[in-house]
């Protein structure tokens, strides 16, 4: 007899249902598994034969064919342990077969039977369930992220013999403690109020241009302007995140390893450090493909403090998501695709002692060490960036007027005109498939109908002309110039518009 239940096999973010199927014949006893398996899963022949030996049933003392279908799809970790166990033991009778054929079985078997909790469980019931699979046991440590996802029946088990009792065994029950996750590290509230900057209130307004719109930004300036403080205030800004965003954010915090409890609802905050490799910022791995801070920054703020110090390649490795907004990564075996909608932050100094432009101390740096210095990002991965400002050391009569709450903008009626320049944008892109300006391509700005007048635009157009701007640079200040409009609930933008537009993209070279 051939039993089959199913299982998920990851790649990325995206999964496939595999078929398990078992056969029994009366041969010389051996247990063998086909279907492309890796080191993780191959040792999965010793560990389901003394898990179910532990559990009070043991595996028969014949020849065992477990195949892992479709076989040509490479299949990592020890996932698949509860499906190829509970297959085995259907295809010796303990249970019937028709019982677990449409029942998707996830978790890893421990040596004593108990099933322990998994990562990417969240992922793989999404997947699952988008190929059709609505019936599912899983191990009780992931109970709450399995029930995050709508539609589906979920059965939780600690161990094996629970697993087959569900299904109908005649066995009794065995109670054990159920192998759980730690818990999740408590959510970081917003660390300060964006009411706590002073001064600067250029970079103040271009923070919640960039939140309003979705747009990249970076920020130049000396140590001690405010920089980090401003980056780490943007998250407050921007509104939670809406159901489909709120599920693809908490799958990837479970791709990570993260212990998830609950849907994660607000725009996560990423801060690698400047020595990264390529493969921690965007993902990557040799046999398991991980998602990258980029990744895990999706529908958030992927912040990269001291820019320049991180390397060339490693920031060049962004451009691809930055224009896209996917991430996709190729191995010799497979292709893993990541979402990659983030707003970037980028903070730099000016030069290496970071004094250059300052009045109080001089700087130290030659002109060629300056160019050097900022040449680290590259100029294709700046032309991507929409909002480049310079940020400067905060003057005397600025921190006079600290005691001054009404010149200071609050996060709360920051992130409430954020929030309502969104909902005028959404109301525009109805329809289409784009949900803030930073998404839109310049080419719908400037189709009929939302093209803007030759005196709105006359700014930029003599910078497109006199080379100071490229045709992506263009597209980007429209669609800055939309975004405030949007926040002063214009009907389309004027010339102040682009030209404020136009300054936040050139402050840096002015």
């Amino acid at each position: 007899m051939v039993a089959r239940t199913l299982s998920v096999a990851l790649l990325g973010m995206t999964g496939a249902v595999v078929e398990v199927e078992a056969h029994i014949a009366n041969q010389i006893p051996g247990f063998q598994l086909i279907g492309l398996p890796d080191a993780a899963l191959s040792d999965a022949k010793d560990r389901v034969r003394a898990a179910a030996a532990n559990d009070g049933c043991p595996l028969p003392a014949k020849k065992i064919v477990v195949n892992l279908s479709p076989a040509s799809l490479p299949k990592q970790g020890s996932t698949y342990d509860l499906a190829i166990a509970v297959a085995v033991l259907a295809a010796e009778g303990a249970i019937e077969v028709d019982a677990i054929a449409s029942v998707v079985h996830l978790g890893e078997l421990s040596l004593d039977g108990r099933v322990r909790p998994m990562q990417g469980l969240l992922p793989a019931v999404v997947a699952a369930r988008a190929a059709g699979f609505r019936r599912f046991v899983v191990p009780q440590g992931n109970e709450d992220e399995a029930l995050l996802v709508p539609d589906v029946e979920v059965t939780t088990v600690a161990s094996l013999r629970d697993a087959l009792i569900r299904h109908g065994a005649e066995l009794e029950p065995n109670p054990v403690e159920p192998i759980r996750q730690p818990p999740a590290p408590p959510v970081a509230e917003s660390v300060g109020d964006l009411a706590d900057v002073v001064g600067n209130p250029d970079a103040v307004e271009a923070l919640v241009v960039a939140a309003a719109g979705g747009h990249h930004l970076m920020m130049l300036g000396p140590p001690g302007a405010g920089k980090t403080m401003l980056a780490e205030r943007l998250p407050g800004l921007l509104p939670d995140l809406d159901a489909e965003q709120a599920l693809e954010v908490t799958s990837l915090s479970s791709l990570s390893g993260r212990p998830v409890n609950g849907l994660l609802t607000r725009p996560p905050l990423e801060s690698p450090h400047h020595t990264s490799s390529a493969a921690a910022l965007v993902g990557g791995g040799s046999k398991v493909i991980r998602p990258g801070a980029a990744a895990r920054a999706a529908h958030g703020i992927l912040f990269l403090d001291e820019a320049p110090e991180f390397p060339t390649a490693v920031l060049d490795a962004l451009r691809q998501p930055l224009e896209s907004g996917s991430i996709t990564i190729h191995r010799a075996a497979a292709v893993a695709h990541f979402p990659g909608r983030f707003q970037l932050v980028l903070a730099a100094n000016p030069c290496p002692c970071g004094q250059f432009g300052t009045s109080d101390i001089p700087c130290s740096c030659t002109p060629i060490m300056r160019r050097r210095y900022l040449s680290r990002m590259s100029g294709p991965l700046l032309d991507r960036v929409d909002l480049q400002l310079r940020v400067n050391r905060v003057t005397t009569s600025a921190v006079r007027l600290m005691s001054d709450e009404g010149s200071r903008v609050s996060t709360r009626a920051a992130r409430a005109r954020v929030e309502q320049a969104r909902a005028i944008a959404r109301e525009r892109l109805a329809g289409t498939p784009w949900k803030t300006n930073a998404e839109v391509p310049g080419s719908w700005f400037r189709s009929s109908g939302r093209r803007l007048s030759p005196g709105a635009t006359a700014a930029i157009d003599r910078a497109l002309e006199r080379g100071n701007l490229t045709m992506r640079g263009y597209d980007r200040v429209l669609r800055v110039a939309w975004t405030i409009a949007d926040l002063e609930e214009a009907s389309a933008p004027t010339s102040d518009h682009v030209g404020w537009a136009l300054f936040l993209r050139k402050s840096v070279a002015a």
